[in-house]
């Protein structure tokens, strides 16, 4: 022993004594402490081993039982202890207000006298003696006093830890945040074990031990599937998710981490009156997805509605779901801008008798020329609060931008091919379907909505088929239909009711030309019930009066368009149908789950958002009820589309071959081959769905190489089953849900929620205000019918037809809040992460197999942008090139922040 001590430095005996992490390298329980000039080797039983190579880079071997002149063996009584450090990086506010700053400099004082973090290292591997996982000795986060100054985003401390010769690996870390406000821990590297730096990506607020007793655990970035947890991260994977579930019970706090379902029965507010009752979304009654559960106390009028919270005060979303800071600034300028943008047409409808119109086509395009002019003074305090705006001074920050649509051809959206041209490359190109059956027939019930047959005949599209009889043109799949007769008809009374609203329920006829465009053939135009005015028909204008009918008549379906969009397409099909199967990840999911680890990217800031719309967007008398045609009856009709939602045929392929826009064919790349050639959102979207489906393939296969490993993994089938039974449970009896058995299920489940989340979302949205920016184009509501001969109004419409249209869309006031909105929603953060993309990209995952897959995918979206490009650019592609034609780019990968009108974030995040 005594030549042990001369040799180490240090006696193993000695329990006071350890070993520094420069000094040792440790890997399960073997290690090698190297001293100036000897290298010792020490293994269980204790080995050292003296040689003179101590320049020679360390090799991790196995132990050795041969004894040469140089070994001693010495019988161990106690593992060597030793030193590891960790480097934990901590993200700090940029932007601090009085509270705040005060807390954190009474946490830097209080630091130093024992109110500090605390955290522990936990091994993967468990004492033989007690059967619990091995442990280090708690430590504190150091410098956390001297660098409370720090002005800095990230601040970088150390932790020392003192563990045993035979810890093993390290699996998870514990923190104790003994401070009074939280802070926001982004990973810790543990350096100082033989098999390198060890990493645990958190990404996590740390809330103070007040708010929230007891330890959060953090794993390391190594996946292991359930039945694959080291015995010593067992108990602690299994409390993490219990943690996350909560008990079901209580008001959540905003510091909370709970996730947990609930109906939407949080939309009206029945104690500012009966106009403001909605009914509740998610039941037998009006069947819905669920949404994140806040536990908030009934309202006092009805105990079956939510009481409500309203802006600015927040909405609860478990913690680490809500907007971080550069996300959260965006959002509230993006706010302050659009109030701004309605403050004059607000001041204005306030003196006026009436809801202003406006004067012509030359005081809608003032929007984009003109601002709200402020002083400099004035000025500069909205700068110095809202950075983002420096340069933008002299430009004037308060006028509109000038939407996309106007931006190359003022007059584009007046165009019949610039019309049909949006519905395959515009802002909701997933309506449009494949005309089968001429006329079209309803499929309401013709006892509650009248007859089913359409008012379609042939006579009316014969002189536009190219010389083609109808059925040629059906059977040569030339005709596409745009209806949305069934979805809106049910409602149109009690719409119509409402003051200020006057809409159809429309049905659109395209012929597809021989140059690949679409011509609008036919319009539709259908009210409740029996007599000749309930259903109309307008066809291509022949003369001056005829055009602005046909103007009207598009505008109608214009209208149509943009609330299904928003309502069905948009909301319930991206944002509402996907929220089950994030919360249920949450709850059912493990963090170190190779399956979570995927879904990570996808599910950021999607709670926030979908929580932000039930406070201002969808709830009873917010912006989509003032601003879309169905009013108050808007997420009725989203409950309505629900019944029509199918899972299984959500992903692009199924989707088009739904809607007849595609047949399956194994000789083409993607397993389909569409109709139109030259469809924008379908040929790039089956590049990204291509893509994503690949990788998703190669990674499930990576950890599922069988259909055993699939069934008998209790968290992935647990997951599956609540975001179906749970989540989805007005529905989770259908026949058509896809089976979770094997690798290609779960493949083909994973691709389909990962596309819904990037790319479709993506294709849905960031379009809104670069084509609905300039309301004629694309108008939110309609308030006047369509006139004809016996209408009182027909007089006035002949003599001032312009007057006519602008009074029959939004007014002033309605459509400047309309603009504010999808201005906000079609812009990118600066801290979006695009598809391809992924925060800490190198370290995200232990299985480096895995990373360099992660890799090659994300080269492969590299060169699927560079393939849109290129498409973009080829003047055989009509609908995307062309004079004053825009580029198709809205499944163009990446993106700078601001509305764009391209790039594919990894999640729903506005």
């Amino acid at each position: 022993m005594a030549l042990t001590k001369e040799i180490m430095g240090f006696s193993v005996l000695d329990k006071s004594s350890f070993v520094t992490s420069s000094n040792i390298l440790l890997f399960n329980n073997h290690f090698t402490h190297r001293t100036r000039n000897h290298r010792v080797s020490v293994s269980n039983p204790l080995v050292l081993c003296c040689s003179d190579n101590t320049n020679k880079r360390f090799q991790r071997t196995t132990p050795s039982a041969a004894v040469t002149d140089s070994l001693l063996r010495v019988a161990p009584e106690k593992p060597v202890r030793f030193k590891v450090r960790a480097v934990i990086t901590v993200r700090n506010k940029i932007k601090e207000d009085f509270k705040e700053s005060l807390v954190r400099h009474v946490d830097s004082f209080a630091d130093k006298f024992g109110r500090n973090v605390v955290l522990q290292l936990v091994s993967t591997q468990v004492d033989s003696r007690t059967g619990t996982p091995k442990k280090s000795k708690e430590t504190v986060l150091r410098d956390w006093c001297e660098k409370s100054n720090v002005k800095e985003e990230r601040v970088n401390y150390t932790a020392d830890f003192v563990v045993d010769s035979n810890f093993g690996e390290p699996g998870a870390i514990t923190v104790i945040n003994k401070h009074h406000q939280e802070f926001f821990m982004e990973s810790i590297t543990i350096e100082g074990f033989a098999s390198g730096p060890v990493h645990f990506p958190c990404c996590s607020w740390v809330q103070s031990n007040t708010h929230l007793p007891g330890k959060r655990i953090f794993f390391s970035n190594q996946p292991y599937l359930p039945n694959e947890t080291p015995a010593g991260l067992r108990a602690l994977r299994q409390k993490e998710l219990r943690d996350l579930r909560g008990d079901g019970k209580g008001v959540r706090k905003l510091s909370d981490r709970i996730y947990d379902y609930d109906v939407y029965n949080d939309l009206g507010n029945p104690d500012r009156g009966i106009d403001f009752v909605r009914p509740t979304l998610g039941g037998e009654k009006r069947p819905y997805p669920r949404r994140c559960r806040t536990g908030r106390l009934p309202s006092n009028t009805d105990d079956y509605a939510e009481s409500r919270v309203e802006k600015p005060l927040p909405m609860y979303v478990p913690r680490d779901e809500q907007f971080e800071e550069c996300k959260s600034n965006t959002f509230s300028f993006s706010r302050l801008k659009g109030m701004l943008h309605n403050l004059l047409p607000t001041i204005t409808a306030k003196f006026s008798p009436n809801n202003p119109d406006f004067k012509g086509f030359e005081h809608i395009d003032s929007l984009y020329s003109e601002g709200l002019p402020l002083n400099l003074g004035t000025q500069d305090k909205f700068v110095e609060k809202f950075p983002m705006l420096k340069g933008s001074r002299q430009a004037n920050f308060l006028k509109y931008d000038i939407p996309k649509i106007t931006s190359q051809d003022k007059f584009a959206w007046m165009r019949d091919d610039e019309f049909a041209r949006q519905a395959i490359a515009g802002v909701n190109p997933v309506a449009i379907e494949r005309l089968t059956v001429f006329p079209p027939v309803s499929k309401l019930d013709p006892k509650l909505h009248g007859p089913q047959e359409s008012a379609l005949k042939e006579e009316h599209i014969a002189g536009h088929l190219n010389g083609m009889t109808l059925q040629e043109a059906l059977e040569g799949n030339k005709l596409f239909i745009v209806d949305y007769h069934d979805i809106y008809l049910p409602f149109l009374d009690e719409i119509n009711a409402i003051d200020g609203r006057a809409t159809y329920a429309t049905r659109t006829i395209y012929f597809s030309t021989p140059s690949g465009t679409l011509k609008p053939i036919a319009i539709e135009l259908s009210l409740p019930g029996p007599s000749s005015r309930s259903k109309r028909v307008f066809t291509p204008p022949v003369d001056a009066t005829t055009n602005w009918l046909w103007q009207l008549a598009k505008a109608h379906v214009c209208s149509n368009d943009a609330g299904a969009h928003q309502l069905v397409y948009h909301w319930l099909r991206t944002h509402a149908c996907t929220e089950p199967f994030i919360i249920a990840a949450h709850r059912q999911l493990s963090a170190m789950h190779p399956i979570y680890k995927l879904l990570d990217p996808h599910m950021r800031y999607t709670l926030e958002i979908n929580a932000l719309a039930r406070q201002n967007l969808i709830n009873a008398d917010g912006v989509i009820e003032a601003c879309f045609t169905p009013g108050r009856y808007c997420m009725e009709i989203s409950a309505a589309a629900y019944k029509n939602w199918r899972f299984d045929l959500e992903g692009l392929p199924a989707d088009l071959i739904r809607r007849g826009m595609a047949v399956p064919d194994s000789t083409q790349p993607h397993g389909v081959k569409l109709l139109l050639d030259d469809y924008p959102y379908a040929a790039d979207g089956l590049l990204i769905w291509d893509a994503i489906d690949n990788w998703v393939c190669t990674y499930v296969n990576h950890y599922y190489p069988d259909s055993d490993t699939v069934c008998n993994d209790r968290e992935l089938q647990a997951w599956y089953s609540e975001s179906i039974n749970v989540g989805h449970a007005d529905v989770c009896n259908e026949s058509w849900w896809p089976r979770l058995a094997t690798s290609n299920d779960l493949t083909s489940i994973l691709t389909t929620i990962i596309w819904l989340a990037s790319a479709q979302h993506a294709a849905l949205n960031f379009g809104q205000y670069p084509y609905g920016g300039y309301v004629p184009n694309r108008p939110p509501l309609m308030r006047r019918l369509v006139p004809d001969e016996n209408d009182p109004e027909y007089v006035n419409f002949l003599s001032d037809p312009q007057k006519y249209f602008l009074a029959s869309i939004p007014s002033m006031l309605q459509s400047t809040k309309y603009m504010a909105v999808v201005d906000t929603l079609s812009t990118h953060s600066a801290d979006e992460e695009y598809i391809g993309e992924r925060s800490n990209p190198s370290i995200w995952s232990g299985d480096a197999e895995i990373v360099e897959a992660f890799y090659e995918f994300s080269a492969k979206i590299g060169h699927i942008e560079k393939e849109i490009e290129e498409r973009n650019r080829d003047p055989k592609l009509k609908n995307r090139c062309g004079a004053g034609v825009l580029p198709y780019e809205l499944l163009a990968p990446s993106s700078g922040p601001g509305a764009t009108c391209r790039g594919i974030p990894n999640s729903v995040t506005i």
